[in-house]
């Protein structure tokens, strides 16, 4: 097998291009594909750093691999969950990598401020892990955005999860968060972080490739709370599909994403939001999403 571009070896094949490429041509096709996310979908410029949210998984390090061979001023953020021996592994790739190549690397531990893991806090809250634990990202991520100046926040969501968000939102007839799901989240107005997906044009094959070619060293295992999560039904449906008909998940995703100027000519509405009363965060209440979460936590803990 050779590589299209250069006729040398190839080192993968790429059934949804047609296609095949070595190391060499892959990984400039790869940051092409980032490069042309970032500037189409105007998601940020070089004249602010980036806040980049990693987890010590494969999207999130490659994103941050990629973004710094563009040429994009980074810091890392890092949330430990507090999930025992997986968050501490986590958090060691994240550091592992960040020492590796001198970046700056912000971290937050769950345990430490609370005394509560992502664990605790969902069994306290009678609330699904992977909800809670959405909660307290966003407002994380949000959070430390805002008080260390960064005016964009990037995550490692690829092809395959924005395609089986879009499934998902589908079988539900989820309007609102069809009228939302974008490789861009806007920033309201001031109110929140921008917050981005540059890698949404590429799936997670290829992701792969990229951090096994490039040797970075990430968290092989998935989340042991994300068990029997749908959204994994979603992929391997995806993945069937893709299999049969390759090109399947980018035909799905970027029709929508055509389809949604139609569908929703006009932005979604900027809704009214309060100040959380404890945390001073946009909400649509007077108590946060978040807040509550702890509040009801701690109370069933203490």
């Amino acid at each position: 097998m050779k590589c299209r571009k250069c006729k040398r070896s190839a080192v993968i094949k790429m059934p949804r291009h047609n296609t095949a490429f070595c190391d060499v041509c892959f990984e400039d096709y790869l940051l092409k594909q980032v490069s042309i996310a970032i500037s189409d979908d105007k998601m940020f410029s070089k004249d602010a750093p980036v806040l980049v949210a990693v987890s010590g998984g494969k999207d999130s390090l490659a994103l941050w691999d990629v973004l710094i061979k563009l040429g994009y001023e980074t810091v890392g953020l890092h949330l430990n969950l507090g999930i025992g021996a997986y968050s501490e592994t986590s958090q060691q790739k994240v550091e592992t990598f960040a020492a590796s190549r001198n970046l700056s690397l912000i971290t937050h531990a769950y345990q430490a401020s609370y005394g509560l893991g992502i664990v605790e806090i969902a069994k306290a809250s009678v609330r699904p892990a992977c909800s809670a634990c959405g909660t307290m990202k966003r407002h994380h991520f949000n959070r430390i955005a805002l008080e260390k100046g960064f005016p964009v926040v990037a995550t490692g969501h690829n092809l395959d999860d924005e395609a089986a968000r879009l499934l998902g939102n589908l079988l539900k007839w989820q309007v609102p968060y069809l009228e939302k799901q974008s490789p861009v989240l806007s920033d309201d107005g001031g109110l929140w972080a921008k917050k981005v997906k540059p890698l949404y044009r590429l799936p997670e094959r290829e992701i792969a490739a990229y951090c096994i070619l490039n040797r970075i060293d990430y968290i092989v295992e998935e989340c042991p709370m994300s068990n029997g999560a749908k959204m994994f039904t979603y992929k391997e449906t995806l993945n069937r599909l893709e299999e049969a008909s390759p090109g399947a998940k980018h035909q799905f995703y970027f029709g929508f994403l055509k389809q949604k100027e139609v569908l929703f000519p006009s932005p979604p509405p900027v809704e009214d939001a309060d100040l959380c009363r404890t945390c001073g965060q946009p909400g649509q209440s007077t108590q946060c999403g978040y807040c509550r979460l702890i509040e009801r936590s701690t109370a069933v803990t203490s």
